[in-house]
């Protein structure tokens, strides 16, 4: 497959995701304020979107309550800083047997079902330009616990995304996901252009080679924009991989936690160090105004 490197990439910057990150990092942003903080550094620094999670204050654990994205949404909009807003709605499909030898009852602590309404009630509100939309299940990592995302529930997280105008960054963990999402794309759920997430280096999911990452690529159909990331120390070679195979770049606290070995990182630093890759291979970094053209986003003002 020949490389068609990309002439120019948007950059978005995950700043804080769900994981018991902040204890293994004093940056990652916790509070509503601190998340708006670190999401409007890393724009000024450079990132067009900003892929948005939040957390309980006091816990810091991952929350879906929408007081809390209305918080920390409502804290960027009026920063005046532009960027464009992808908000999380990979929560609700959490569930951990009971044990190996008794699946049921199911694991009250590690289990967060819920219907989708209820999984996009914050992004009816609040009308991001963006969310994301895990493309299928799998085991996440060890243990018990499994990420469920079933395809009747996917279709109609898509349909009632495609209704409210708002674009679904296609998150695609594994090949099966990538082949679910084109489904979607066949049945007419998606608005073109079809915008997907290659999350690479996930346990269970796809590997993080770059043979398999070209084996996805060759399977998009035309005219997708895709990103693509790598976690942990992959982070960053990533930046340039992604890049010389045609796709568009993330990185983030969410999924790497440093910036060079035994250097804590910041969003902000993590992004202007993708831009500083970025240019040193001579690719044009975008501003939130180019994504929206490129991706046919519809603002905010214009949603309702």
């Amino acid at each position: 497959m020949p490389l068609t490197p990309s002439q120019s990439v948007f950059i978005t910057c995950a700043v804080t995701g769900s994981a018991d990150t902040a204890a293994r990092n004093p940056h990652v942003p916790v509070s509503p304020p601190q998340i708006a903080a670190a999401a409007i550094e890393a724009a000024r620094a450079g990132a067009a979107v900003v892929h948005i999670h939040v957390r309980d204050p006091k816990t810091g654990a991952h929350s879906r309550d929408t007081a809390l994205f209305r918080e920390v949404v409502g804290t960027i909009r009026a920063s005046g800083v532009d960027v464009v807003l992808n908000l999380t709605v990979g929560f609700g499909g959490d569930f951990t047997i009971g044990s190996v030898a008794q699946p049921l009852p199911y694991d009250a602590v590690g289990t967060d079902l819920c219907g989708v309404r209820e999984r996009l009630a914050h992004v009816e509100e609040l009308r991001p330009e963006i969310c994301t939309l895990d493309c299928g299940s799998m085991s996440f990592g060890e243990g018990n616990y499994t990420m469920i995302n079933t395809p009747d529930q996917l279709r109609a997280m898509a349909g009632q995304l495609r209704h409210l105008r708002v674009k679904p960054e296609l998150e695609v963990f594994d090949t099966g996901h990538l082949r679910f999402a084109c489904r979607l794309r066949d049945e007419g759920l998606l608005d073109e252009p079809m915008l997907l997430q290659f999350c690479m280096g996930i346990p269970y999911g796809a590997p993080d080679d770059i043979q398999t990452l070209l084996a996805m690529i060759s399977n998009l159909p035309p005219g997708a924009v895709f990103s693509t990331f790598g976690i942990g120390s992959h982070q960053l070679p990533y930046v340039a991989l992604a890049a010389l195979t045609g796709g568009n770049v993330r990185v983030g606290l969410e999924d790497n936690l440093y910036l060079d070995r035994g250097v804590k990182a910041t969003n902000a630093a993590l992004v202007g160090r993708a831009v500083d890759i970025l240019r040193g291979m001579n690719v044009g970094v975008l501003t939130p105004a180019q994504v929206r053209q490129r991706l046919g986003l519809t603002a905010f003002a214009q949603q309702s």
